[in-house]
């Protein structure tokens, strides 16, 4: 019999088992994804949300919701960026993800935003709710993003003037963590 996946808001208490978690999905040469979640949550103005999965009192998977913004025609708006979603290699295709992600969308939904955006693999998102941004009016915050790979989901917040360029919070940035780079470049 297969434990419960359990959601719920991390604490501070599972900062340093959430940076492993991130580190064995992502793997050690994609340490800099566990230093972008550190360094997320301590930039100021990103309001992170931070959801972890437990099975039996351990962490498996991770999931972490922030703020960014939407250079939209008539002003700036808060939206939220889901990135990175971690589970462990050995609780992957479980569907500890699905959890989280729809835990997500539903936190981001709940706190007000009209917009959930992310970087990802569209097999695996678009059975979430998740659509090419370009097509619905939203341009992507870096060329090095592939185009299917720029992905959002429209909350009920969203009022149809809500279009433009999405525009990481500094973190991304700063640790390199937007788009692709080519390595031959």
């Amino acid at each position: 019999m297969t434990s419960p996946v359990h959601i719920r808001s991390a604490t501070a208490a599972d900062h340093g088992a959430i940076r492993g978690v991130v580190v064995d999905a992502f793997g050690p040469d994609e340490e800099v994804v566990g230093d972008l979640v550190e360094a997320l949550r301590t930039f100021p103005g990103t309001g992170p949300v931070e959801l972890v999965a437990e099975v039996d009192d351990a962490l498996v998977g991770h999931v972490m919701l922030t703020r960014s913004l939407l250079d939209a025609p008539r002003r700036l708006v808060d939206v939220t960026v889901l990135s990175p979603l971690s589970v462990v290699p050995g609780r992957q295709g479980q569907g500890i993800g699905t959890l989280l992600v729809r835990a997500a969308i539903e936190a981001a939904a709940t706190a007000g935003a009209p917009l959930l955006f992310l970087e990802g693999d569209p097999k695996y998102y678009v059975r979430h709710g998740f659509t090419p941004g370009e097509p619905l009016g939203f341009r992507k915050p870096s060329l090095r993003i592939p185009d299917a790979a720029f992905q959002v989901v429209v909350l009920p917040s969203h009022e149809s003037w809500m279009t433009g360029t999405l525009v990481y919070a500094w973190p991304f940035w700063a640790l390199d963590c937007v788009g692709l780079r080519d390595p031959d470049a």
